[in-house]
């Protein structure tokens, strides 16, 4: 068996890469190529913790997979010095079931869903798009900005947060890496990071809006990756009521994302509005129609991207000789 560590997983997992398996992965799901039950949860009521476990099984040809997360929230562990979030993967062969690698999952994570977003994005963004705005400076935003610029010829970047010291270290960090430009602003407010966006990513942990809909120019591809419970909401239900709507998974979305539940509960977005990602990429249902139409992708994060990402990841560790073999 082969274990590969974060390190490993950020060099078996090119981000232009991980985004053409993540356009396979949300086909699979929405053609009905791919087999995901609903994810187990085990509490820990005493020590305040959560574990979940989210298993997948993709049978598409050109991208079979085997695999399961496990994710634990413990809330006290920052006050013991560890990760609130911990996780792991176990990719498994799809046709012996023969336990192949154990791999770090909270960078496979952060990875994938930037991927995710990046594919989202390609499909619905602007092809002109030059001006994007990221809305968090934490991991995932990271990822976001390296997807956005991996699909699109991004020139500048606003960088938008509440802790003017993160969004600087962000900035200093992320200008001029690979793709990104080194054109990086930090945003004095959210009015100036949109104004000119073409194509934004939230990636926060609010549980209201992160810009106002007034402030969006025509065209603009939303991303929303930060809200995770049907109370929170990162994009205004204005946005959403004249908006493009898009997902990774209908049920998934509309259960666990403020930012579709919130709508729908206040009547701005109808059930048959929303439409998979999945089968825009596959062709049966349209995605931008007009250069001044807002498209937005809201994200929860299915199984299929980790499976899907750490059959990829493997793939490549084998290639390049990564990670640590171990008797199994």
């Amino acid at each position: 068996m082969l274990i590969l560590s974060a390190e490993d997983l950020r060099q078996a997992l090119p981000m232009r890469a991980c985004i053409a398996a993540m356009k396979q992965a949300y086909q699979a799901l929405s053609t009905g190529q791919a087999q995901v039950p609903l994810r187990s949860r085990l509490a820990s009521p005493g020590h305040d913790g959560l574990s979940l476990f989210m298993p997948a099984r993709v049978d598409a040809h050109e991208a079979e997979a085997l695999a399961v997360k496990v994710v634990t929230l413990f809330n006290q562990n920052p006050g013991r010095g560890l990760p609130f979030i911990q996780a792991a993967v176990l990719v498994m062969n799809p046709e012996t079931g023969k336990i192949d690698a154990l791999l770090e999952g909270s960078s496979l994570t952060a990875i994938r869903t930037g991927a995710g977003c990046g594919a989202a994005t390609d499909m619905l963004g602007r092809q002109d798009a030059t001006t994007a705005a990221i809305f968090g400076a934490g991991v995932q935003a990271r990822t976001q900005l390296e997807a956005l610029c991996t699909v699109r010829q991004i020139e500048r970047a606003w960088v938008y947060g509440p802790d003017a010291k993160q969004v600087e270290a962000f900035i200093g960090e992320m200008a001029g890496k690979g793709s990104i430009p080194r054109d990086l602003r930090a945003a004095a407010n959210p009015a100036e990071a949109t104004r000119d966006a073409d194509i934004i990513s939230a990636a926060t942990t609010s549980a209201t809006p992160v810009f106002e809909d007034s402030a969006l120019k025509p065209g603009v591809h939303i991303n929303g990756v930060g809200s995770y419970t049907h109370e929170m909401q990162e994009i205004p239900g204005k946005t959403i009521a004249r908006a493009r709507v898009t997902v990774d998974s209908r049920g998934a979305a509309q259960v666990e994302a403020g930012d579709i539940a919130i709508p729908l509960r206040e009547q701005l977005l109808k059930e048959e509005q929303i439409v998979e990602i999945g089968d825009v990429i596959a062709g049966t249902r349209p995605g931008r129609q007009t250069e001044e139409e807002i498209t937005v992708f809201k994200s929860v994060g299915v199984a299929v991207q980790d499976a899907v990402a750490g059959r990829l990841a493997l793939e490549n560790a084998r290639k390049l000789g990564l990670g640590t073999e171990v008797a199994w």
